[in-house]
């Protein structure tokens, strides 16, 4: 039985196909043409060509960012989002005796409470530039300085949100996030009581990413900029780009099945179809690139007889078997090496 063996990492494939050939080498191990009964039903060429070797890893699609959000105000939760949900500015995450936890949008974390009289600073400036995002403010200037016209904005946007109208902002009111996010488990339960500090709600931006732990003895395959393939729920197929690569290495299991892993985050060029998060995805890596090699299909190898591979290289109607030295796969190709071997020869292939 013809058979293509696909040694990677340690790992050998078989790859059967769909004909028999006898394989006979002359002393001097070039290959004797012996005509194959019946004929190759199927063939492809010998290209010269640049290899990329690749390794498939597992990973999961998940959404950016996970972070936890604590509450500022104290009472007994009255509402809490459904887990998926987005939350955008202005919108509550949380409400505590009917009272919302609004969302707005900045790096910096509500640490003091924000009213008239309070120093200048890059808070106050984050605050009036959501004030103005969200319709309030008419005659507000935006800048580090809470003044009068400051207070005002925030008194129409408190009227507008159904909070008191004190014209000043604190944690229980606020919580500031870089950009809109997705809440991934609430932790605040419907009717419990909750104090100021507690965590609330985990959420995570919302933007999908594909994250793979990858095994400190692959770690040459992360390079940030890299390109990679990743196969999705359902067999969609989708091009990403590696973005973060962890530098802290992790250990996990126990005693004989520890392993030891890096953060690889990769960002996909286009959003999936699949909606599901912690979907499993496996992901092509490429490793070394072999320049102007020979190459031909993974499925013309055959398992010869005395050991090692070969290949039938098909002359007309004739056919005879070069035993070859494999080198690098990746794509599906495998290169090759062997006395005679050149590009636009011909090589038998199963029938696809």
């Amino acid at each position: 039985m013809r058979k293509g063996l696909l040694l990677s990492g340690g790992t050998v494939l078989a790859v059967a196909a769909t004909w028999t050939a006898v394989a006979v080498l002359n002393d001097g191990g070039t290959g004797a043409a012996t005509p194959a009964r019946p004929p190759v039903p199927a063939t492809a060429d010998v290209t010269r060509q640049d290899l990329v070797e690749t390794k498939t890893v597992d990973g999961s699609l998940t959404y950016a960012g996970e972070r936890q959000v604590a509450s500022g105000a104290s009472g007994t939760v009255t509402w809490v989002p459904e887990v998926g949900a987005v939350i955008r500015r202005g919108r509550p995450l949380l409400k505590v005796d009917r009272e919302p936890l609004v969302l707005m949008y900045g790096k910096l974390p509500l640490y003091r409470t924000l009213e008239q009289g309070v120093s200048d600073g890059p808070d106050v400036e984050q605050l009036e530039r959501n004030l103005k995002a969200l319709g309030h403010g008419d005659y507000l200037t935006v800048d580090d300085h809470f003044s009068h016209a400051t207070e005002q904005a925030v008194k129409e946007w408190q009227e507008d949100r159904g909070l008191e109208e004190s014209g000043r902002v604190d944690a229980a009111q606020v919580v500031f996030q870089p950009a809109a996010v997705r809440v991934t488990d609430a932790k605040a339960a419907l009717g419990a009581r909750t104090a100021p500090g507690q965590q609330a709600l985990t959420v995570s931006g919302i933007r999908r990413l594909v994250h793979v732990d990858l095994d400190t003895g692959d770690q040459s395959l992360a390079r940030k900029g890299a390109k990679v393939t990743v196969t999705l729920p359902g067999g969609e197929r989708a091009s990403g780009t590696i973005t973060s690569v962890g530098t802290v290495a992790e250990t996990s299991g126990q005693e004989q099945d520890t392993s030891t892993t890096i953060d690889v985050d990769i960002t996909l060029a286009k959003p999936p179809k699949t909606r599901l998060d912690q979907a499993p995805v496996e992901v092509e890596m490429q490793s070394e690139r072999h320049e102007d090699v020979l190459a031909v299909p993974v499925e013309a190898l055959l398992a010869l007889r005395e050991g090692g591979f070969g290949v039938e290289v098909v002359e007309g109607a004739a056919s005879r078997i070069v035993a070859v030295e494999t080198g690098a796969f990746g794509g599906g190709l495998v290169e090759i090496e062997g006395q005679g071997l050149a590009e636009g020869m011909k090589v038998g292939v199963p029938v696809q």
